[in-house]
């Protein structure tokens, strides 16, 4: 995982954030680059929710159609059988 796809599943425009705040973009991708990304979030949640806040992600009308049909695919299927009373 790169840390722009980080930064988008955890909601956060990258490019916002890295053209508005370089230093601190580079700053916290070196970081992410040497720890696994669970420890980078509990590291630096704090962090991550207030640039969260300053650069919110904005998905498209694509992006949106993809996750709606890939929550359509993951639906289960029940299937209930009666049962018999004898």
């Amino acid at each position: 995982m790169t840390f722009k796809e980080y930064l988008t599943s955890k909601k956060i425009d990258a490019k916002g954030f890295a053209l508005g705040e370089s230093e601190r973009f580079m700053e916290l991708k070196n970081i992410f680059d040497q720890v696994h990304p669970d420890s980078f979030t509990a590291q630096k949640i704090f962090l991550i929710n207030g640039i969260r806040r300053k650069y919110p992600f904005v998905e498209t009308a694509e992006e949106a159609k993809k996750e709606v049909s890939k929550a359509k695919l993951m639906k289960p299927k029940l299937s209930i059988t009666p049962k018999n009373k004898e």
